[in-house]
């Protein structure tokens, strides 16, 4: 089970940190991503990090403002967003699989989501 936390309203510009609480093993094989959902869009791709190495991947649309990182003694990932801008209006997502990958349906495990309004 995967629980999110820290979506909040904020003005652009602003800062936030999501946080994804993982109950239970997280294997060494296993990836945790972010992916987020905005109004009347599809779900997309915003970042994954490696359970076992530092190895992570951003989407572009993101770079450079978010970071994903990870404390394993708490088996939690984080997603710390900077410079939020509208378009980062959505609800985000935490998910866990075993694919180094940005494509959903590869994640077996989602959280509840939880919600991230920019006001402009």
């Amino acid at each position: 089970q995967l629980v999110e936390s820290g979506g909040r309203s904020v003005e652009a510009g602003g800062s936030l940190r999501l946080s994804c609480t993982a109950s239970g093993r997280v294997y060494s094989s296993s990836v945790m991503a972010w992916f987020r959902q905005g109004p009347g869009k599809e779900r997309e791709f915003v970042a994954l990090i490696r359970w076992h190495s530092a190895s992570e991947l951003l989407a572009d649309s993101v770079k450079g403002r978010f970071a994903i990182s990870k404390d394993k003694a708490k088996n939690e990932v984080y997603l710390q967003m900077n410079g939020l801008k509208a378009e980062d209006t959505a609800v985000y997502y935490c998910a866990k699989g075993s694919q180094y990958s940005t494509r959903d349906w590869e994640y077996t495990t989602w959280g509840q989501g939880t919600q991230v309004t920019v006001a402009s």
